[in-house]
C-alpha cells in the first residue's frame, strides 16, 4: 500500500471511529399510518448519513396519543422524538415540555414550511415541532359509481348532495356502502370528524363564556344527519371505524365516498394498494350553506421532549425526515404522488407535483381551513376539529365515546348530547373556566 493510500485509509478509519463514538440510538414514537410506515422503510438512508440508528414504537392513533401524553407529562423519558400534532404542540411548548426548533440548519429552510403548518406548530413564534406532513380533509369518491348513479360531484358539494349520492351508490348485495365516515371513539378519531362536520352545521363546542353547546339545535342536527345517513348508507359497525378501517374499505372497493384526511389520497390512488385506484375523484369537504365547510387542519409532526439526552441526534433525524431531500428521496423511489404532502410551499411549486391529480384540491382544502375562525357563531377557542385548551383531549374523548354509543344504537342521539352537555360543563367548571 502506498503512503498516500495508507494515510487515506487511516483518515477514513479515524472519521469512522469518531462517528461511532458520537452515534446514538434514538427512540421514536409514531402513528401506524402509511406515510409514517413508509418513513421507517427509509431509515437506513438516515443511518448511512449520520451513523445514528433508530428504534421505532409504532402505535394506533388513540394509543399513541395516550402514551406520549403520559410520558411527557410524567417526564418518563421513554422517547427521544414524539409524533404529535397541532393540538399538543403549542400547549406542550408553552409548558416547557418540548425542545425549541429555532436553530435548524440554513439548508433545512424552515421558512419553506407552509405558514398554516408553522403557525399551528408554534408557540409565541417559536417552532416546537416540524411537520412530516400536513393535511386538511376532503371528499374522495368513486367516479365510476357516481356516473352509474347518474350524478356528478360538484367541486364544492353540500351535505344534502352527499346524502343523496350515498343513498344512490349503496349496493348492499355487492357490499358497496355509499359512504364511509369515522365513528370510532377518540378525540382525534371520530371526535375530530364530527366536530369539523358540526362547524358546517352552525354548531360550536362552547359559547363565549365557555358554556357547552351540545343542547343546541345545531348539534342535534349534526348528529341526527350523520347517524341517519350512516345507518342508511354506511358500513356495518361504522361506530368502531376510524381512519385506517375506512381506508381499507375504500381500497377494497367497498365505499362510494369517503370524507377524511387529504393525506389519504395517495393511498386510494396507488394501484399497488387500491383496487379502485383508476376511478377516484376529489372534492372539497361539504357544507350546508352557512359559510363554513367541514374540513379540518392538522399536521403529524416530529417533536423532541425536553430532557432527552440525545437532543442533537434527534434534531438530525427531524431535519432528515422533514426535509426537501426526504421528499425528493421518496419521489425518486415511489413517484411524486407518494411524497408526504401539505408541509412545504416548495412542493406545490414543483411541476411534477402539480401534475398529481389531488395536489391542487389538497392545497385548496388546507388554505381554506381557518383555525382562528372555524365556527359560524363566535367561539372563544382556536382550532377547527379541536379546541386548543389543555382540558379538551380528556373531555372530547368522553364526548366521542357517548357519540359512538349513539351510532351503535346503545343510546339515543338525545341521550348522548345530554350526557355530553353535562360532562363538558362539569369538567369546565372544575377547571375554572366557568
Amino acid at each position: 500500500m502506498s503512503i498516500k493510500n495508507a494515510l487515506c485509509a487511516a483518515t477514513a478509519l479515524t472519521l469512522l471511529s469518531a462517528a461511532s463514538v458520537h452515534a446514538e440510538t434514538i427512540t421514536i414514537a409514531t402513528v401506524n399510518n402509511g406515510d409514517m410506515i413508509r418513513m421507517q422503510g427509509y431509515t437506513d438512508d438516515f443511518t448511512a448519513k449520520t451513523g445514528h440508528t433508530v428504534e421505532w414504537v409504532t402505535l394506533e392513533e388513540n394509543v399513541l396519543r395516550q402514551r406520549v401524553t403520559t410520558d411527557i407529562s410524567t417526564k418518563g423519558g421513554a422517547f427521544d422524538i414524539m409524533t404529535i400534532g397541532m393540538y399538543e404542540t403549542p400547549i406542550w411548548g408553552a409548558n416547557g415540555w418540548l425542545v425549541p426548533l429555532n436553530d435548524l440548519s440554513e439548508e433545512y429552510d424552515a421558512a419553506d414550511i407552509l405558514p398554516a403548518m408553522a403557525g399551528g406548530l408554534s408557540h409565541d413564534g417559536t417552532l416546537y415541532a416540524a411537520p412530516f406532513y400536513g393535511e386538511s380533509s376532503m371528499v374522495m369518491y368513486r367516479t365510476d359509481l357516481m356516473a352509474k348513479a347518474g350524478l356528478e360531484m360538484p367541486d364544492a358539494p353540500t351535505w344534502e348532495f352527499i346524502r343523496e349520492a350515498a343513498a344512490a351508490m349503496t349496493d348492499r348485495d355487492n357490499e358497496i356502502n355509499g359512504i364511509c365516515l369515522r365513528g370510532k371513539a377518540g378525540w382525534g378519531e371520530g371526535g375530530a370528524f364530527i366536530t369539523a362536520m358540526s362547524n358546517s352545521f352552525g354548531a360550536r363546542w362552547f359559547d363565549m363564556d365557555w358554556n357547552a353547546q351540545f343542547d343546541t339545535e345545531e348539534w342535534a342536527n349534526t348528529l341526527n344527519f350523520y347517524k341517519d345517513m350512516m345507518d342508511a348508507s354506511g358500513p356495518p359497525g361504522y361506530a368502531t371505524n376510524g381512519f385506517n378501517e375506512n381506508l381499507s374499505l375504500f381500497q377494497q372497493g367497498k365505499c362510494g365516498m369517503w370524507i377524511d384526511a387529504t393525506v389519504a389520497a395517495s393511498f386510494v390512488t396507488n394501484p399497488n394498494d387500491s383496487t379502485v385506484a383508476d376511478s377516484v375523484g376529489f372534492a372539497l369537504a361539504p357544507d350546508t350553506g352557512l359559510g363554513k365547510r367541514s374540513n379540518w387542519l392538522w399536521a403529524w409532526a416530529l417533536a423532541i421532549p425536553a430532557g432527552t439526552q440525545k437532543e442533537a441526534a434527534a434534531k438530525e433525524f427531524i431535519e432528515w425526515a422533514t426535509s426537501k431531500s426526504y421528499i425528493e428521496l421518496v419521489a425518486a423511489k415511489e413517484g411524486w404522488a407518494n411524497v408526504p404532502p401539505g408541509a412545504r410551499t416548495s412542493l406545490y411549486e414543483t411541476p411534477e407535483y402539480q401534475a398529481v391529480p389531488f395536489a391542487k384540491m389538497t392545497l385548496d382544502s388546507i388554505l381554506s381551513a381557518d383555525p382562528n375562525n372555524s365556527t359560524v357563531e363566535p367561539s372563544p377557542y382556536v382550532g377547527i376539529q379541536f379546541a386548543a385548551i389543555p382540558e379538551f383531549a380528556g373531555i372530547a374523548t368522553e364526548v366521542s365515546q357517548e357519540f359512538s354509543a349513539a351510532y351503535a344504537g346503545q343510546q339515543t342521539v338525545e341521550e348522548a348530547l345530554a350526557k355530553a352537555q353535562a360532562l363538558t360543563n362539569d369538567a369546565m367548571e372544575a377547571a375554572g373556566y366557568r
